[in-house]
């Protein structure tokens, strides 16, 4: 997944991690290089008090020939190569550590030793050295002698000190790091609030739930939400002229359609009953035409709502206990109160209803709509105990206009119009032949 497809989340939490990852590794760099030389500066103040002790013990004979009275005292001096050494130079000779053994330590040609001098030598086994050095005249009977001291330390030894010291360094980088990200995170969270009542706003006028945005956001959104609105209120005003025309219309084609069809009757009266027929169909199929834009207009309408569909059941029963049909069938609406669907009373109504009449319509005895609480949302199953429809047609069912019985009336738009009022709701509409009779089932989204 490309970085331009993350959410803005987890693009602020990858550049965090990021932020937080680099500046941890650059302090890590610097402490080190901070020890670096805070360990340089203890070793070469170590290094020059023992050029001092060094200084105090060092005795020359008349000869200048140089000897160590009171050698400095440490069991390092003692091994050889230990890393430790010290050194005094004299015209006659020098004077050694034992842990130099037969190794003579050379100062760098451009050394300045007349004061106080630290550097980096050359040492036993190619060793790199942190060493001080001075050289110091001593007056003897014969004259003044120059006598070169010299102190060392092998500086692997300030690399394994801080080695040391990045180890026990880590954990307390790893606890800081965790408290970084804990802290990024919880930002992350508290900035992105604003967006998250935002999308809240939105799926709550999605579900119906709520007409606008309103005011009561974060400062943040505000624009946004005005601005959204604004888009609903213009959306409503389209609609309701939409629908104010779509009535003109139907009203406008209502008398034309009226005086078709009594023409077709004059016809038909006069023997010219083909004529007649070919007339009413083309004024039926007008007709169906504008009652399926009529219902659709009256859908965009309402959208979204939400509404208990046991209780839109039971009314639309109770409607088509009344029919002529009606009277003769056993109807009855069945389920669990309480339950929620994600679709507007009127809607669902319309589509329910459009189900129940085909189910009456074609029913021996009895049409059940039954409501239940199933995984993928909310069902309700129109059954009647009709004939069934032949498995070839279920697929086409929906097709607009298709009538499986030309006696029997109607337009054949009412399952198309419960399909496409499912399909607009987020749901669907399944059709299928059942062992005595057929189903038809609205699955519905819930509420959230």
């Amino acid at each position: 997944m490309s970085i331009g497809r993350l959410s803005v989340r987890a693009r602020l939490l990858l550049g965090g991690v990021a932020a937080v990852t680099l500046s941890l590794l650059l302090a890590a760099w610097g402490l080190a290089i901070l020890f670096d030389r805070h360990a340089a500066r203890v070793a070469a103040s170590d290094l020059g008090n023992r050029l001092v002790l060094l200084v105090s013990a060092a005795e020359t004979d008349p000869g200048g020939i140089v000897s160590i009275e009171d050698a400095p005292r440490d069991p390092l001096y003692e091994r050889p190569y230990s890393g430790r050494y010290w050194q005094v130079a004299a015209p006659s000779g020098l004077a050694r550590s034992r842990s130099l053994w037969d190794y003579t330590l050379q100062m760098p040609e451009d050394a300045e030793t007349d004061a106080l001098w630290l550097g980096a030598i050359e040492g036993p086994l190619h060793a790199t050295l942190l060493a001080v050095a001075r050289r110091i005249d001593v007056a003897t009977p014969e004259g003044d002698v120059a006598l070169q001291f010299i102190v060392a330390m092998d500086q692997t030894e300030i690399a394994a000190v801080r080695s040391g010291f990045l180890a026990d360094l880590a954990p307390y980088l790893l606890i800081l790091a965790v408290a970084l990200l804990a802290t990024l995170a919880g930002a992350v969270g508290l900035a992105l609030r604003p967006l998250s009542v935002a999308s809240r706003r939105v799926a709550e006028l999605g579900a119906g739930r709520r007409r606008r945005m309103g005011e009561d956001v974060p400062s943040e959104v505000l624009p946004l939400a005005d601005r959204i609105d604004a888009l609903l209120a213009a959306r409503e005003a389209e609609v309701k002229r939409a629908r104010q025309r779509a009535g003109d219309l139907a009203h406008g084609l209502k008398t034309p359609l009226q005086a078709l069809l009594g023409e077709a009757a004059r016809l038909s009266a006069a023997g010219a009953g083909e004529a007649a027929r070919g007339i009413e169909t083309i004024a039926h199929g007008i007709r169906a035409q504008v009652d399926r834009e009529l219902a659709r207009v009256r859908r965009v309408g309402e959208g979204g709502g939400a509404c208990d569909p046991l209780a839109v059941a039971e009314a639309v029963a109770e409607v088509l206990r009344r029919t002529p049909r009606g009277v003769v069938l056993d109807i009855d609406a069945t389920g669990p109160p309480g339950l929620t669907v994600a679709m507007g009373r009127a809607d669902l109504a319309e589509a329910l209803g459009a189900l129940a009449e085909n189910a009456v319509r074609h029913a021996r005895s009895a049409v059940s709509l039954r409501c239940t609480e199933e995984e993928g949302g909310i069902a309700v199953r129109v059954r009647d105990d009709g004939p069934g429809v032949e498995e070839g047609l279920l697929a086409r069912l929906t097709e607009r206009g298709l009538r499986l019985d030309e006696n029997a009336g109607g337009s054949g738009l009412g399952l198309a119009i419960a399909a496409e009022v499912a399909a607009a709701a987020g749901g669907s509409l399944v059709l299928c032949n059942m062992a005595s009779g057929f189903e038809a089932t609205l699955v519905l989204p819930k509420t959230a």
